[in-house]
């Protein structure tokens, strides 16, 4: 299997995949690009505590007996060999950076009363709610102009050495030879670090975003994916602490009330306590964002109050249908397509259902509490 060996290395590989997962993930992937009609359509699955990538379908894909298909631009694993502008799901980063700081706190406000008038650009949210909001309202209404405060209230340089120190601005090497370099702005000034905020003006291969967020939940440690077995021993001396607990446990809270009343409840799947981040991204065509092409994206986690595994879902060019209201934002297509993979895929991975539990202030927050 390329990159898994060398010609005098020859001994048997482990493979971290579920055949039983990426078999379900492929056919719900493939069910989706069908429905919205998209261009195509991408998901991973993995370990947050070891960095294990269970899943990881890119459709198209093609027959490995017809090798000529790889050739094909369209083709491409977009999880490792494309980069993108990942949306809002960027926005965990950015919370999780203030949080961190220490300056901030789940109670602390940003102005939201109005657009972000920067230079000759204009920020707007798409869930204009035109005044101060909570940290956990950004959030929830996934507000740009919250987001792009926050990130202005570190600093430029902060913001940089966050992102660095999370993967976000290198190459992440895995056993595949494919992978692709970040496209990261030449000079990174304030209107940057604006829009990298919500997660525009930085492109990254969606493997290397899982990553980062995954180190927001699993405690604080940044593990780098693998495709091999690896064991709780191992990944532990691979990983590198990069936020404390206590933010993780408040960004589980956050990505929980997210499906409980933000714009992820479509994917409140019984029994599984999942928590997510949407994120929409118009897509550059020629040069300039489009105003009719976007990359939706969903990033989930189950269970939310000690998460074992993150799942990403994306869909480029989905279409509005009369079942979506003509909507093509995630909440509409990536996220009820990531409840259906969840539904199918959590007793696989041996995930027991429960039933009734607390929301996520009674549960997560109330545990976070105890625990200082």
């Amino acid at each position: 299997m390329a990159g898994l060996a060398t010609d005098r290395l020859q001994k048997p590989v482990n493979l971290a995949l579920d055949l039983r997962v990426q078999f379900a993930l492929r056919e719900e992937l493939s069910h989706a690009r069908e429905k919205y009609k998209a261009k195509a359509a991408a998901g991973i699955i993995i370990d947050v505590n070891t960095g294990e990538i269970v899943a990881m379908v890119s459709a198209p894909d093609y027959d490995p007996n017809n090798p000529r298909e790889a050739n094909d631009p369209t083709r491409i694993n977009r999880l490792t060999t494309g980069v993108y502008e990942m949306g809002s799901t960027f926005k965990a980063l950015t919370v999780a950076m203030v949080l961190d700081a220490g300056k901030t706190t789940l109670s602390s406000t940003f102005d939201a009363r109005q657009s972000l008038r920067y230079g000759k650009f204009t920020i707007h949210d798409f869930h204009a709610q035109n005044r101060m909001l909570s940290v956990p309202e950004i959030f929830t209404y996934s507000s740009n102009v919250g987001a792009a405060r926050m990130a202005l209230s570190v600093g430029v340089e902060q913001h940089k050495a966050f992102l660095r120190k999370l993967g976000q601005l290198d190459r992440l090497r895995t056993e595949l030879p494919e992978s692709a370099e970040p496209l990261t702005p030449k000079h990174w000034g304030e209107l940057n670090t604006v829009t990298i905020a919500f997660g525009h003006g930085l492109s990254v291969a969606p493997l290397q975003a899982v990553m980062g967020i995954s180190a927001l939940v699993n405690g604080g440690k940044l593990i780098p994916p693998t495709f091999l077995k690896r064991d709780q021993a191992e990944a532990e001396r691979l990983a590198t602490r990069v936020i404390k607990p206590e933010t993780a446990e408040k960004m589980r809270y956050l990505m929980r009330l997210n499906v409980e009343k933000g714009t992820a409840t479509r994917a409140d799947v019984p029994g599984y306590y999942v928590g997510g981040k949407t994120g929409t991204s118009d897509k550059v065509v020629a040069g300039r964002y489009s105003k009719t092409k976007v990359l939706t994206s969903f990033t989930a986690i189950m269970p939310a109050d000690k998460p074992r595994y993150q799942l990403l879902i994306m869909i480029d060019e989905p279409q509005g249908l009369p079942e979506t209201h003509g909507f093509t934002t995630s909440g509409w297509n990536a996220v009820p397509v990531g409840a259906k993979v969840i539904a199918r895929v959590a007793p696989l991975l041996g995930l027991q259902p429960r039933f009734e539990l607390p929301k996520a202030d009674q549960l997560i927050l109330a545990k976070a509490v105890e625990s200082r």
